[in-house]
């Protein structure tokens, strides 16, 4: 039986054509395979491409305006705010960002007021930018919001989730290959439907994925390998913020372990875009093993 590839694409293509961006992964994930002198091993009708990008068109996606993204207004108990106050707090922390750097961009009455005043984000973003240039601190706010309308807003993920779905056929074999916020979506599928729908899925791939930072795993626990997936391998750049954290212990610890990649260099702006991902020789050559063996 041919195998089949389903990518689960990110956050960002809304007002895209569905077919172009599937064309677009495909070359990527051709030029990592060019790399080990392979081409795709599977007729281009048996990759199937979920389209899901118009269901957040209503998000913010100018990264100029990522401050209006993260903050509306002044201090609120708005359960999306403080989602992402802990997303960026953690961010923070794990780059090594002290608050001293953050008060550095800040107006007197913001410092004044403390790390816990939602204008404190600014800062954070600021830091962020001026430690990872290139769009870092727009990535990480977007993305946050984006998996937060997933998880939490019951149209949005039951919109996402049917289309993905349905690109999968129970019993045939399909390697599914993930991106950003698709990662969340893939796992969360897989994990909870994967065996009832009869999925076989060879390889899992994950792609700079923030499925390990704490505020996106608690949202998704319990925490657990899908008994429907064979191998499960994730990929970062270490620069990638999106992606805060390997996929193991302690910060997503599963039985049987993900092998994990984090010698990855993206060669996008951001380091998280899909293309430097795709067209990394060693990502290119693990699908490659998965839909051939």
């Amino acid at each position: 039986m041919t195998a089949q590839l389903v990518f689960v694409h990110g956050r960002s293509q809304e007002h895209k054509d569905a077919a172009t961006l599937k064309g677009q992964w495909i070359s990527a994930l051709q030029e990592g395979l060019a790399k080990s002198n392979l081409g795709l091993p599977i007729p281009e009708p048996s990759v199937r491409f979920p389209y899901y990008g118009q269901t957040l068109c209503d998000l913010i996606s100018d990264a100029s305006k990522v401050a209006d993204v993260v903050i509306r207004g002044t201090r609120t108990n708005d359960p999306e705010q403080r989602f992402q106050y802990s997303v960026l707090k953690e961010v923070q922390e794990s780059m090594g960002i002290s608050d001293d750097e953050v008060r550095q961009s800040l107006g007197p009455e913001v410092v004044s007021r403390g790390p816990l005043d939602w204008e404190w984000l600014h800062g954070i973003l600021e830091a962020i930018d001026k430690r990872v240039p290139g769009g870092s601190a727009a990535a990480i706010a977007l993305a946050t919001r984006d998996v937060y309308q997933y998880l939490k807003n019951p149209g949005i993920r039951d919109s996402i989730e049917s289309g993905v779905r349905a690109a999968f056929t129970p019993g045939m074999p399909t390697v599914v290959v993930s991106h950003s916020l698709g990662t969340v979506v893939a796992y969360n599928l897989l994990r909870r439907e994967g065996s009832t729908q009869g999925w076989t899925v060879p390889l899992l791939v994950t792609i700079g994925s923030p499925l390990a930072v704490t505020a996106i795993k608690r949202s998704i626990s319990p925490i657990e390998y899908p008994s429907c997936v064979n191998k499960w391998y994730n990929a970062m750049d270490k620069h990638d913020i999106v992606a805060l954290y390997p996929l193991k212990k302690p910060y997503f610890d599963v039985d049987p372990a993900i092998e994990n990649k984090t010698d990855v260099h993206n060669r996008t702006s951001n380091r998280h875009g899909i293309a430097g991902y795709l067209d990394d020789k060693g990502i290119a050559s693990r699908i490659y093993d998965a839909l051939t063996s």
